[in-house]
């Protein structure tokens, strides 16, 4: 495919440049998420491809795969140029988790999720009767919302150990900074998101200097700049992620805390640690699937459904049938009530996490499903797993032409976070408070019921539902990696992608296309997309009583009711070539190689 914006041109870190490839269409049109039948195909390239949510940060992933970086330099430079041009999810107040696999094979899982202050006590989000405080104050608006941020630690460690050597940390936030400095276009999307948060914003001195243009809502088209953020990506520059947590970045911080009643201090920023843990493992009809530990609850759940849906010929079902669907929502039931019972941050609680995702416990839980008719949640109760001892998010998929892959997860929580950007930094502080418990029993943003395990502690990781993936050929050779934003339902997005693939032979961009489904447990209802189930579909499951609601008011999907953002890439078996896809769901996604 030809025209002035050819991904197999170098692209400059030039933000003159930058401007330039902002204007230019994208190589692939999103396709309409109403029309999900006919897919594009996938962004085909032989050496390296990023897919991202934002095409600006996807662009400089890529001119980073040029310029001789891997796919951990690559996923440094996006990740900070999301918390640019991106900031609903892209941050550097938030955090997440990184699943990466080197070429000889290792994987690891690095998880720089956000950790509770010290002062964070279990009841600290209950008024005087018990009552979950609202608003401003509680765990989800305001300077008391937030968890100690992650994702400068992270990927420092993920570069440190993981990359090429070839690329500084400073000549990777360098594009980030520039775009903040001098600007880059809004979007529609973008535009839109910012109106809709712009009463929160209003709340916060600099949430309304940065997101609002002079008191208004930016116009599509406006150039959007952010100079406070141009410094603090300038001091990581010059200082390291030292000043993030040390420096004048974490003084700027922890004075505005101070000045609002918040629970981050100076001692709580310094004493942030990010981790590499083992990652899970399982497998699906002889293909591996290696996915995030807890503290995110994602690939525990994702292998518990995967396990039990094993033991079904979905493949004779159909892609699209009532009996598929059917056995998708009481695997799905069934694991989301373990979710709620035994998940946690394994650093504080036991969480039996061989027997959750063990083939014989499946079994048992499959027993219990009747083909003909719906369990109810209320008869469904957290299952006995052997071995039982008494969470705006956004995604992106790296692979390069050596193939090193990186699935990353990162999230503010809900879009925007906690609507507080601290005094001169210029980045948005999280709300990932409201991933704890902080009622246990009590639903949380998106509905989860969490339990005593995901209670709030001093240090502690809130529980999480991202899901970065890699899933393996039989011969142990990367077949693909993905992940999806989406809050309670990206487990779910990603457990329906990779069935897609293995069960119904789709590619990956048809994968990421086509309908979703989802069953958390509680509420007692199957949520589906609008246009997803046909009306003979919606009969069947009706009759084998099913609850069915379409979803209409998803706050993370800002009331379209269309489930993730999916960016995965593939290596094809016999020809190498890389193969990227993005969700048609959002307007902005774009998979990129060369």
């Amino acid at each position: 495919m030809k025209s002035k914006c050819t991904v197999h041109r170098v692209i400059t870190f030039a933000v003159g440049f930058v401007f330039l490839l902002s204007t230019c269409p994208p190589f692939f049109q999103p396709a309409s998420p109403t029309a999900l039948a006919a897919s594009r195909q996938p962004v085909r390239a032989r050496h390296g491809i990023v897919a991202a949510t934002n095409q600006l940060a996807a662009r400089l992933g890529v001119e980073v795969l040029q310029r001789g970086g891997n796919a951990i330099d690559a996923a440094v430079a996006v990740a900070f140029a999301l918390a640019v041009t991106h900031p609903a999810a892209g941050n550097l107040g938030g955090g997440g988790f990184m699943m990466v696999r080197l070429r000889n094979g290792k994987t690891t899982a690095i998880d720089y999720r956000e950790m509770a202050p010290a002062a964070a006590t279990r009841n600290i989000y209950l008024d005087q009767h018990g009552n979950l405080i609202k608003g401003d104050g509680g765990s989800l608006l305001g300077f008391r919302a937030s968890g100690v941020p992650g994702t400068v630690r992270g990927m420092e460690l993920a570069l440190k150990k993981y990359g090429s050597g070839k690329l500084s940390w400073a000549q990777l936030i360098e594009p980030a900074r520039q775009l903040a400095a001098k600007g880059f276009p809004v979007s529609h999307a973008l535009a839109k998101a910012l109106a809709k948060k712009k009463p929160q914003f209003e709340l916060y001195e600099d949430s309304r200097k940065i997101f609002l243009d002079n008191g208004k809502t930016y116009q599509e088209g406006a150039v959007f700049r952010q100079p406070d953020l141009a410094a603090t990506l300038a001091r990581l520059q010059r200082n390291g992620a030292r000043e993030f947590y040390e420096g004048m970045t974490a003084r700027l911080i922890a004075a505005d805390m101070k000045r609002h009643n918040g629970l981050i201090t100076l001692a709580d920023l310094k004493g942030y640690v990010a981790k590499e843990r083992k990652p899970v493992r399982g497998t699906y009809r002889g293909y591996e699937v290696i996915t995030m530990p807890p503290p995110s609850s994602g690939g525990v759940v994702l292998i518990e459904m995967l396990n039990i849906l094993e033991g079904y010929d979905l493949k004779q079902m159909g892609a699209a049938s009532a009996d598929r669907y059917h056995f998708m929502a009481e695997a799905m039931r069934r694991a989301y009530a373990d979710r709620a019972e035994y998940l946690g941050d394994a650093d504080f609680a036991a969480v039996p996490v061989s027997g959750l995702i063990d083939k014989n416990y499946a079994k048992r839980l499959r027993a219990t499903i009747n083909p003909e008719h719906a369990s109810t949640s209320a008869e469904i109760r957290f299952g006995n797993p052997p071995g039982l001892e008494s969470g705006s998010t956004t995604h992106f998929t790296i692979v390069d032409a050596e193939g090193n892959a990186v699935a990353n997860s990162y999230t503010l929580n809900d879009s925007y976070g906690s609507k507080v950007v601290a005094k001169g930094t210029g980045f948005l502080l999280n709300n990932e408070m409201d991933d704890f418990s902080a009622k246990p029993g009590t639903a949380n943003l998106y509905g989860l019921i969490q339990g005593e395990r995901n209670a709030i502690a001093p240090h502690k990781r809130p529980l999480s539902a991202m899901t970065p993936t890699f899933v393996l050929r039989r011969d142990g050779s990367l077949w693909f990696a993905l992940g999806s934003p989406g809050g309670a339902t990206i487990i779910n997005t990603v457990l329906q992608i990779i069935t897609n693939i293995i069960d119904y032979d789709m590619n990956l961009q048809q994968a990421i296309d086509a309908p979703r489904i989802h069953n958390q447990w509680l509420p007692d209802e199957v949520a589906y997309e609008p246009y997803a189930l046909s009306e003979d579909t919606l009969r069947i499951l009706t009759l084998r009583g099913h609850i069915l609601r379409i979803r209409t008011d998803a706050g993370w999907t800002d009331g379209d009711g269309y489930m993730g953002d999916a960016a995965g890439v593939m290596i094809e078996e016999k020809t190498g070539m890389r193969l990227g896809a993005t969700d048609p769901r959002r307007s902005d996604g774009l998979a990129l190689g060369y």
